[in-house]
């Protein structure tokens, strides 16, 4: 999804940043066919979904598909990736962008993006029946570009209590946390559920972060905006 996120299509191809494929208008070409994609990968995956699959569920001409993704399958998987990616992130921006203290901030963060992940049928069929198409990106150097792209959307909503060196970090940890919870649930740390999430929050995130400025750092909070 965007730079160094997870490419069902398989081409490991990132870019320099998340387009948003025109996500609010359901009526345009790109959208539907890209919507109609997302439906036939919940249903069969990727290995048996084909550019006529995809132009038919969207009620379109296999011409305008490739009118609109000259790529086509491939092109479309990828303009799937991206545009899940931007529909994350803008829901996720509004939460966190409301929230009035770096906890809530975490906390809207954190349950909000386990909740789309975790509901997201597409990325569910992919997972349990073609775990090869998503596990790679998850390893290794791939899983360090999508750190870095999920880290870089997280930190500047941190700084507005941190001082960007902290942002950084902090935004970086909270995404491992995310992930390693996300992949190796655990009881009582349930990140869909607003209220485990904020204790895992409370416990171990904000002490962490804490520390994190007691470590010679220069204290960037102020009275009205100090942290929990």
């Amino acid at each position: 999804m965007g730079q160094g996120a997870v490419d069902p299509g398989g081409r490991g191809k990132r870019s320099a940043t998340v387009r948003h494929l025109g996500t609010d208008d359901r009526s345009t070409p790109r959208v539907r066919i890209v919507d109609a994609a997302l439906r036939c990968l919940a249903r069969q995956g990727v290995a048996k979904t084909t550019a006529d699959d995809i132009a038919r569920e969207a009620g379109l001409s296999r011409a305008t598909l490739y009118r609109a993704f000259p790529g086509g399958k491939d092109g479309v998987l990828h303009a799937v990736v991206e545009t899940e990616t931007a529909r994350l992130f803008s829901e996720l921006a509004v939460a966190m962008g409301e929230a009035r203290d770096l906890e809530d901030m975490l906390v809207a963060g954190m349950s909000g993006a386990a909740r789309v992940l975790s509901g997201h049928a597409a990325l569910a069929y992919l997972l349990e029946h073609e775990p090869g198409v998503v596990l790679p990106h998850l390893a290794f150097a791939e899983m360090d570009r999508l750190l870095e792209v999920a880290s870089s959307f997280a930190a500047p909503f941190f700084g507005r209590w941190l001082e960007p060196e902290q942002a950084a970090r902090a935004g970086e940890w909270a995404v491992r946390l995310l992930f390693s919870y996300l992949t190796c649930p655990a009881p009582g740390a349930d990140l869909t559920d607003p209220a485990d999430t904020r204790r895992l929050v409370g416990t171990f995130v904000i002490p962490g972060i804490q520390a994190l400025r007691m470590a010679g750092l220069p204290d960037p909070t102020t009275a009205s905006e100090a942290l929990p």
